[in-house]
């Protein structure tokens, strides 16, 4: 019986995608649920158990016209069972999914250059967990292959940034009552109104580093060693309003949904791609661009954060390290960075 309350989601998400345009051609729609029953034990003592529960609807829709093709899509996904996904709004992420592909379908190439960039809120968040947040992680740090490694109580962004990693935030994606060594999960205050104030630590890696560790140990299952992964990572909520944001802009690219990317983990290099993004002309949303990458430095594009909005939403996502594919949260309110290098299709 669950098996056909599941498929009829599917379908829904399906029926709502496609019927969005007809334009929109191909929809695929991936349902997940996972039981983990975890058991630590080790020479310390220790012996505690726990059961992991996540659950994830995945949207993709494919808008074609002539030689035109264009894809959205919207994954939400939480530490919870299938009443999660009965309650999500379907109506909402599978329309997304398809508005996004419609959108993109004709939209101008983008422009290629140096500018302000605003990042939505939610997924958006990915550039910072890629750029910033595998940076203070003690796999890094503790060899100093990190950009933040030795730099505690320095100032590394402006004081309205705040960076947090928690893993008690209630049924999110990323969360969990323990770490995969036992030890209690927490609120992990990294970076403190544009100080740095810690790193996510591991058991081992605390003992090379003198410190102690933050219930940061993740891995996939017992194949891989434990090492400090995050959880659910975001920029706190500023005080600037979304509205206010777009209005203080005169020229720039607005980055509604991020897609894929990749970071070099030791310099905090990277490159993501944007699957919807605009142009903001005289402080306001002006037409669609498609082909935006964004290109930059994570500990500089921190350092060049210049409005945080009050918006905060988080986007989940799986990360992959040498301990595994793991489920994290992405999050962020609405910010904008005064200058990014922009790669796109044609000059401006």
């Amino acid at each position: 019986m669950e098996h056909a309350r599941k498929a009829t989601i599917m379908r829904q998400a399906n029926d709502i995608a496609r019927n969005y345009d007809e334009r929109i051609n191909q929809v695929k729609v991936r349902y997940l649920d996972e039981e983990q029953h975890v058991l630590i034990a080790n020479s310390e003592g220790k012996f505690v158990e726990d059961t992991r529960i996540h659950s994830r609807l995945a949207i993709q829709a494919t808008a074609s016209e002539g030689k035109e093709m264009q894809t959205g899509f919207y994954g939400p996904g939480a530490h919870a069972g299938f009443e999660f996904i009965e309650n999500l709004n379907l109506e909402h992420y599978a329309g997304e999914a398809a508005r996004i592909a419609v959108t993109m379908l004709h939209a101008d190439e983008c422009p290629s250059g140096k500018f302000p960039v605003i990042i939505d809120n939610e997924f958006g968040g990915v550039i910072f967990h890629e750029a910033c947040g595998h940076g203070l992680e003690a796999t890094a740090v503790a060899k100093n292959n990190s950009v933040f490694a030795n730099r505690i109580g320095e100032k590394v962004a402006p004081e309205i940034v705040t960076y947090i990693d928690d893993g008690t935030l209630p049924n999110e994606w990323g969360s969990l009552n323990i770490d995969d060594e036992g030890e209690k999960t927490r609120k992990n205050i990294l970076i403190e109104n544009g100080i740095l104030k810690g790193y996510l630590i591991d058991k081992f890696n605390a003992r090379r580093m003198n410190a102690e560790p933050t219930g940061s140990s993740r891995r996939q299952s017992y194949r891989f060693n434990p090492t400090s992964r995050m959880t659910n990572t975001y920029i706190a909520p500023g005080s600037s309003k979304p509205e206010e944001i777009i209005a203080s802009t005169e020229y720039g690219i607005y980055a509604k949904y991020m897609g894929g990317g990749q970071v070099n983990p030791s310099t905090g290099d990277y490159n993501f791609a944007v699957m919807e993004a605009y142009i903001v002309k005289d402080g306001k949303i002006d037409r669609p661009v498609r082909g935006a990458t964004l290109i930059g430095n994570g500990a500089r594009t921190l350092q060049l954060v210049d409005r945080v909005g009050n918006n905060l939403a988080h986007g989940a996502g799986m990360c992959g390290s040498i301990s595994g594919s793991l489920p994290v949260n992405v999050g962020q309110p609405m910010i904008r960075v005064s200058e990014i290098t922009v790669g796109g299709t044609k000059g401006e």
